[in-house]
């Protein structure tokens, strides 16, 4: 196989996994291609294809349709191969798949989780460091020596 032929098999494979899990999300939320299209704002055919991956669609056909679907844009970026998968969480995991709060509150409570973490980090690094600190100041000690009478 040339690698002209083992990239086009890559991109089908993206653009079939991608459709899949469009379609699931469709499933799921009970929409049918008519009206996910119209809520998306592209054509039923399209859309079909997509599911049916035939067509790789773009990030910001990819967008849209996150946003019909209220599912995350990067969720779907992931699935299409347009975005590496970050590093696991239960908690993010939970925020991006959740249908009742919106993508901007979605992002808000990302970015709050995210600074707590951050902030964690931080703290846990300043307290390792002293802790290091501290362990250094006791081993240039002087041992205590025995008094003889």
């Amino acid at each position: 196989m040339t690698q002209d032929e083992n990239l086009a098999a890559v991109v089908s494979n993206a653009a079939h996994d991608i459709g899949g899990y469009i379609r699931a999300q469709r499933e799921a939320a009970q929409v049918s291609v008519r009206q996910l299209a119209e809520k998306a704002g592209v054509s039923n055919p399209y859309l079909s294809q997509i599911e049916r991956g035939l067509r790789k669609p773009s990030a910001d056909v990819l967008s849209q349709i996150a946003k019909a679907l209220r599912v995350s844009a990067e969720v779907l970026y992931v699935q299409a191969g347009m975005l590496e998968p970050s590093e696991g969480s239960k908690v993010r995991d939970s925020i991006v798949t959740d249908t009742a709060i919106t993508e901007r509150q979605k992002q808000v409570l990302l970015d709050i989780y995210n600074s707590f973490c951050q902030q964690n980090e931080a703290e846990a690094e300043i307290e390792a460091a002293a802790a290091e600190s501290e362990s250094a100041a006791q081993a240039e000690e002087p041992a205590a020596q025995p008094t003889i009478i």
